[in-house]
């Protein structure tokens, strides 16, 4: 089995969990944000879509230089926007690993601004941490916001209280 298997078997898990959260954010609440210094709920729920296309951007460049990125963030849009941009980066991830060989996934990646270089890793560490952990971190996250707008949560590794399993 190649390495890419068992990234894919993860996006595929995962990619489940999140579609079922994004389609429960209620983006009438866009600006919505529990505490002065949090993101707001709009921005974090697109940045959580927008995530998913960080795998393909990982295995199929060498580097992210932000001062050659022209990066906007939405700042407005619809649950059929939301969902539409989380397809659209799924599906460029999942194409992206399944192209990748083996040897892809030991080839560096850098993030850096201009001069400043912030890490260079080999690309199977930015994946999991880079991408996949900071997916999940962020989609844990967005669940926090929606328990305290009283959203009911999905199950995403099992039951919640608003979805037992039985």
């Amino acid at each position: 089995m190649g390495i890419n298997q068992s990234f894919i078997a993860e996006l595929e898990q995962e990619g489940k969990s999140t579609r079922k959260i994004l389609e429960r954010v209620p983006l009438e609440k866009f600006d919505w944000k529990p505490h002065e210094k949090s993101t707001p709920l709009g921005r974090l729920a697109f940045h959580v879509a927008e995530i998913y296309g960080w795998a393909s951007t990982t295995l199929d460049e060498d580097e992210l230089d932000f001062a050659k990125f022209d990066y906007k963030p939405k700042t407005r849009g619809t649950t059929e926007e939301l969902i539409a941009s989380f397809d659209e980066n799924y599906g460029k991830a999942m194409k992206s690993l399944k192209d990748a060989p083996d040897s892809r996934f030991m080839e560096n990646w850098t993030m850096k601004n201009g001069d400043i270089t912030y890490f260079t890793l080999p690309k199977i560490a930015v994946l999991r941490s880079f991408a996949f952990s900071h997916l999940i971190h962020h989609r844990a996250q967005l669940g926090v916001y929606l328990r305290l707008l009283d959203v009911p949560l999905p199950g995403m590794y099992g039951p919640t209280a608003d979805e037992p399993m039985n």
